[in-house]
């Protein structure tokens, strides 16, 4: 079990399960803290548990088992509109049939909040969001990422310390999402509000979050920085789901501290890993290695294991080089270079040796 709590949680899920049929467990014994102020993400792929778990937060689920606790107060049995939580959605879920600033002040009316310091709070959270021109028009006169700035400021109108975002940015176009990821970003932290934030975009979650907790089968196979998640991912579904990833298989021949060597299936070669969760001489294992991190012709030391390559294929993606090669029997394995003027461009055909650090390369579970 990964037990993901602190001591100065805000936001606390303490051994929480979810079953919609009473037998399968959606969310299975959930223990994670969130600090005041962080922005989280939760990341996975469909079926994997996290939406349920805003859900839950959010008070339009409950949990089958378990706590959930907002600011030391258990909220399970709160209803959705006294949780003082901002919510905002993919579709937008904004009232068509009411103009702008009538949807910004819905949550305030709610409130029982005075007009005039209704129209306060509204003109600051359009500005804040830079639609402060747009406060007549209705949903339908909008862009889409016009409406979802929308929807942010009136998930953030009412001044909530905890805003839940399911999705925000999947309707729009990849440009349009990039610039409101980073203002997303910047809004928190100049507001010092906790967001949490659900997306299956990897990209997604490792600019915007603080740390991000990758979901899988209703756990958290992780929880890290972005750095940490990506670099030093704990086992092979995080090292899988999190960026571009080459996988060798093979099984260890020899293990001291923090280095193994890892003898591939099918051609018998030799590698130079850390290894992570191998334990034995013997054990089989996943190496987990990234694209950038690999090295052609390298100048390793003496002891360093390297293998025998063939380029397949050279694609020219601008900033970068593509190469894809056959390693130890596999098509499917990609190393990335920066396009320097000193870098050399392979052709189809073309042998090469390539290594890597062994802190680079990864000894995962099989």
């Amino acid at each position: 079990m990964l037990d993901t709590r602190s001591g100065q949680a805000f936001v606390e899920f303490d051994r929480v399960q979810k079953s919609y049929d009473g037998e399968n467990l959606v969310v299975k014994d959930l223990n994670l803290s969130i600090p005041k102020g962080e922005f989280l993400t939760m990341l996975g792929p469909s079926g994997s548990g996290k939406t349920t778990c805003l859900m839950m937060l959010a008070g339009f689920e409950t949990a089958t088992y378990g706590e959930i606790r907002l600011d030391g107060q258990e909220i399970n049995n709160i209803p959705p509109h006294k949780r003082g939580i901002g919510m905002v959605f993919q579709n937008y879920a904004l009232f068509p049939h009411m103009t702008v600033a009538e949807n910004l002040a819905f949550p305030l009316e709610v409130r029982k909040m005075g007009k005039s310091e209704r129209d306060e709070k509204i003109k600051r959270a359009l500005d804040m969001v830079q639609m402060g021109a747009f406060g007549g028009r209705r949903p339908a006169q909008l862009s889409g990422g016009q409406q979802q700035r929308i929807a942010l400021a009136r998930a953030l109108v009412f001044e909530p310390e905890l805003v839940l975002m399911d999705e925000p940015l999947g309707a729009l176009d990849k440009q349009l999402r990039e610039s409101l990821q980073f203002e997303i970003t910047n809004l928190a932290h100049e507001l010092g509000i906790t967001v949490v934030y659900v997306t299956h975009d990897q990209t997604e979650a490792l600019t915007m979050s603080d740390r991000v907790a990758v979901f899988d089968d209703g756990r958290i196979q992780q929880l890290a920085p972005p750095d940490e998640l990506y670099e030093q991912p704990q086992n092979s579904f995080v090292a899988q789901f999190i960026g571009e990833n080459n996988t060798l298989a093979g099984k260890v021949t020899q293990l001291s501290g923090d280095r193994c060597v890892v003898q591939l299936d099918g051609t018998g070669e030799e590698i130079d890993a850390m290894p992570v969760n191998v334990n034995n001489v013997g054990d089989q294992t996943l190496v987990s290695i990234r694209p950038e991190r690999v090295e052609f012709n390298p100048e390793l030391g003496p002891d360093a294991h390297t293998l025998d390559a063939e380029v397949l294929e050279f694609i020219y993606m601008g900033d970068v080089f593509r190469t894809r090669l056959r390693v130890a029997g596999r098509d499917d394995f990609i190393a990335k270079t920066r396009n320097r003027a000193d870098q050399h461009r392979f052709q189809k055909g073309d042998k090469v040796k390539i290594g890597w650090l062994p802190q680079d390369c990864r000894a995962l579970d099989h």
